[in-house]
């Protein structure tokens, strides 16, 4: 397999046990070896006290497009640290994009950038992710 089949097969055997990418409505746009792309509406109930995108439901985004980003490459990879840096208030109705490119990876360790815009390309905010390699695969 190409390391492009390989990145796809991985997202479609990840995405088949992720319900909470699932019922939130996130979609994946692209993925490539180290790298991904999911996008998500902000709904009403999304929104905080503010009348905001709740940040919870950013930072999940950008954590599920750095999940796919990290398990491109057919080895289950976690979270080992997660950071994330809220640039804009995002409304009620946006579409939000997240695109995850690989920045580094030794060994077991890996290192991800996430940025999160809006339909119009309004930067939301930044997402720094570290991962963990396991010894298991995904397919």
């Amino acid at each position: 397999m190409t390391p492009q089949e390989i990145a796809l097969k991985s997202a479609e055997a990840l995405w088949s046990q992720d319900l909470a990418a699932q019922t939130l409505g996130i979609g994946i746009d692209a993925v490539s070896p180290g790298g991904a792309a999911l996008s998500m509406t902000v709904t009403k109930a999304m929104t905080n006290g503010h009348g905001v995108g709740h940040g919870g439901y950013i930072f999940l985004l950008a954590d599920t497009a750095f999940a796919y980003a990290c398990n491109s490459h057919n080895v289950r990879a976690v979270a080992q640290h997660c950071s994330i840096l809220y640039l804009k208030p995002a409304r009620e109705g946006a579409r939000l994009t997240a695109v995850a490119r690989e920045v580094r990876r030794v060994e077991r360790n890996g290192v991800y950038d996430v940025s999160v815009s809006d339909e119009t390309g309004a930067a939301i905010a930044e997402f720094r992710g570290h991962s963990r390699a396991t010894p298991a695969s995904l397919f």
